[in-house]
């Protein structure tokens, strides 16, 4: 991430409001969807390794 993070503050001198270039942004509302998505499936049940490779050449996706 960019250090050219800049801070909005009140007349006491709190922060209350960050700018920040919009690719940051963009990169960190990415991150942000990605955690969501994780945490929602973090109680689906797994596959092993080879289940997961047999099952992407059953559907064409690698080579037999």
């Amino acid at each position: 991430m960019s250090s050219t993070v800049q801070y909005v503050t009140d007349e006491d001198g709190q922060k209350k409001a960050v700018l920040m270039p919009i690719a940051d942004y963009e990169r960190l509302m990415e991150d942000l969807y990605d955690l969501a998505a994780i945490a929602d499936r973090r109680k689906e049940s797994t596959v092993s390794h080879e289940e997961f490779l047999a099952e992407l050449k059953k559907d064409g996706i690698l080579p037999d």
